[in-house]
């Protein structure tokens, strides 16, 4: 099932990179240095002037490469959803939790992942058959807000977003988290040009990654 293969490759993935940009060739570069470091998630937020096109351009250039997985971020209504998924986008991230978003993402068997901060919310989502919330702001919640939620809904998959760094990426993991959301802490140097760094940086995340997985 595409759905639940997609999901499987967004937790292999393990570290998911959020990638903001002023324009659409900045963001497929910046994507680019962070899976040429290891980091092969990659949410493509719709800030993104053009968005639609820069996940089109990367969708076709990793198409042969299954440990690469390519979504769009902070989609807010259904419309941007079928656009995105419509350019290829194989999973839709949302920094709140809407219900015509997760029926059409459902339609279409691509996993949505909305943005959660509460017991209600998270539920909401569930009812709505979400497989993976975001818990967003991470840096204002924290791992022990991943504990706390599990004990009544132990079949939650949580994915924060928000403040994760390659320092706190195991309090996550040790939380009980399927993956993480690395936003500027991953991508912040290819803003000012230098996507040689953010590939050294993807390295770092990755690296970390496979030692907490050993």
């Amino acid at each position: 099932m595409q759905k639940m293969d997609y999901l499987n490759r967004m937790q292999q993935a393990g570290v998911i990179a959020v990638v903001r940009a002023d324009d659409a060739d900045t963001a497929v570069k910046l994507s680019q240095a962070v899976i040429a470091g290891g980091v092969t998630g990659i949410e493509l937020t719709f800030t993104v002037p053009h968005a639609d096109q820069a996940i089109t351009t990367l969708v076709d250039q990793y198409h042969d490469d299954a440990s690469v997985i390519i979504g769009a971020g902070t989609v807010l209504d259904a419309t941007t959803a079928r656009i995105a998924i419509m350019n290829g986008a194989q999973f839709i991230v949302s920094p709140s939790f809407n219900q015509e978003v997760a029926e059409i993402c459902n339609l279409y068997a691509v996993p949505y992942v909305p943005g959660c901060m509460t017991p209600t919310e998270m539920q909401s989502a569930l009812i709505a058959g979400v497989d993976l919330v975001k818990l967003f702001p991470g840096n204002v919640l924290k791992p022990d807000m991943v504990k706390a939620v599990m004990a009544p809904f132990p079949f939650l998959s949580i994915m924060p977003s928000g403040g994760v760094s390659v320092e706190n990426m195991a309090d996550w993991f040790a939380a009980g988290v399927s993956a993480v959301g690395a936003g500027s802490n991953l991508t912040k140097a290819g803003l000012s040009g230098d996507f040689a760094a953010v590939t050294e940086t993807a390295k770092a995340y990755r690296a970390e990654l496979d030692k907490i997985r050993k």
